[in-house]
């Protein structure tokens, strides 16, 4: 369990950091949101959707559980793949426990042992194998699955469990915090995450205007909120100025879509996720514009909000 061992009392409080590692979409955002209570990271039906680290807080009497959602381990392929890859290592060495996630319902691949040797490497840092998606695949293969994984590496543990139904959630949160650092809270009570709202905010819109577009590459929409701020003569609306850029005049004109269609609907998609989650009625101004090859240059990158 690595160097920090501390004896704790029955009545006394842990804290401490976990996150969750598998290869794309294995369940990891959702398995998140479920243990929250609350959408914080972005999901999508496309692999390689999450790129900032977001971290979603599990208020209990006797813990706090800060998840860090890491994006996926995958082979860098350009500057944004490396800025990825050097983000979930370095994210991988500062937590107290890892949920290494696979699926019940898939038999497990090259992908994951991939992955799972990364996770063996990081020696200091307990990994809990998660088997994710139990609600889609029968006890026997469950069983099966439970068996696989533990032939595959050392795990602290092993949890199947069920994010859509809820089933063993509440066992994997008891897990998780066993392997936390005895602490009072990190956080102050009821903040469930310490992204600015404006980043949530731009995930949302990111995330609805990738809902439809299956053949184009997710990385290449970047979403930056320029402004949010209550409408002057209205305390229950906030407007929301944000902009969206893609990489190519082909790739806009698919997000536009038909007569503007396609935009007008990622508009009140996002509206309706960012009003869950704010709490308040919002008017979403959303433009979009090309800036090419942001993916590659440095400077626009830091613009967009990956810093080195």
């Amino acid at each position: 369990m690595g160097e920090n061992h501390y004896v704790t009392s029955p009545d006394s409080h842990r804290a401490g950091f976990a996150c969750f590692v598998g290869r794309p979409n294995v369940g990891k955002s959702t398995l998140m949101n479920a243990l929250v209570g609350t959408k914080v990271a972005i999901t999508s039906s496309k692999p390689q959707t999450t790129r900032r680290v977001i971290r979603g807080i599990v208020h209990r009497p006797d813990a706090q559980l800060v998840i860090v959602d890491t994006p996926g381990l995958h082979r860098p392929r350009t500057l944004l793949g490396e800025r990825l890859d050097s983000l979930v290592l370095s994210t991988l060495t500062e937590v107290d426990v890892i949920g290494f996630c696979v699926p019940a319902n898939e038999p497990i691949g090259k992908g994951d042992r991939f992955i799972a040797g990364k996770l063996a490497a990081v020696k200091k840092t307990p990994v809990i194998a998660v088997v994710t998606k139990c609600d889609l695949a029968s006890k026997e293969q469950i069983a099966k699955q439970l068996l696989a994984v533990s032939e595959i590496e050392e795990f602290a543990d092993v949890v199947p469990v069920s994010a859509q139904s809820g089933e063993q959630l509440d066992v994997l949160a008891d897990v998780l915090v066993r392997h936390l650092p005895e602490s009072p809270p990190l956080y102050e009570d009821g903040r469930l995450t310490d992204e600015p709202e404006q980043v949530l905010v731009g995930e949302l819109i990111r995330e609805a205007a990738l809902e439809g577009v299956r053949d184009e590459l997710p990385h290449s929409i970047a979403v930056v909120v320029d402004e949010m701020l209550p409408r002057a003569d209205r305390d229950d609306l906030l407007d929301i100025y944000a902009h969206m850029f893609v990489e190519r005049p082909s790739q806009k004109a698919i997000v536009i879509g038909r007569k503007g269609e396609r935009l007008r609907e990622v508009g009140t998609n996002a509206r309706k996720q960012i009003e869950a989650l704010l709490g308040t009625r919002v008017y979403l101004d959303l433009r979009i514009s090309v800036a090419k090859d942001w993916q590659r240059d440095p400077k626009q990158l830091r613009r967009l909000g990956f810093y080195d």
